[in-house]
């Protein structure tokens, strides 16, 4: 099976060299190391939800908190959750991740 990644999926261009860097920025998910092979992606690419900064709907969203209710109802974050059942990996455990600073998983 392959596992895209959001910028993938929404056709962003805001993973690094892509086409909308120069105007938008890199997108936080795309660097963010500590998620790197959460549910199978690179960096946070399918763990965005959980990563304040990234961007839905041409707005930057802010904190988890803040985002998470639009997140639930998006069609990457419910096709991720149904690809990776039941190894997907909750909100929660991601959070912990980014919070104590663990290492990436091998």
């Amino acid at each position: 099976m392959t596992h895209i990644n959001c910028w993938e999926f929404k056709k962003c261009g805001r993973e690094p060299g892509g086409v909308n860097v120069s105007d938008l920025g890199i997108c936080p998910a795309s660097t963010e190391i500590q998620t790197d092979g959460v549910n199978h992606g690179k960096n946070g690419g399918r763990a965005c939800w959980a990563i304040s900064g990234t961007m839905c709907g041409g707005k930057v969203q802010g904190t988890f908190a803040s985002k998470i209710g639009n997140c639930l109802n998006c069609e990457f974050y419910q096709q991720v959750q149904w690809e990776e059942k039941p190894r997907f990996e909750t909100s929660a455990k991601i959070l912990e991740r980014l919070n104590k600073g663990y290492p990436p998983e091998p």
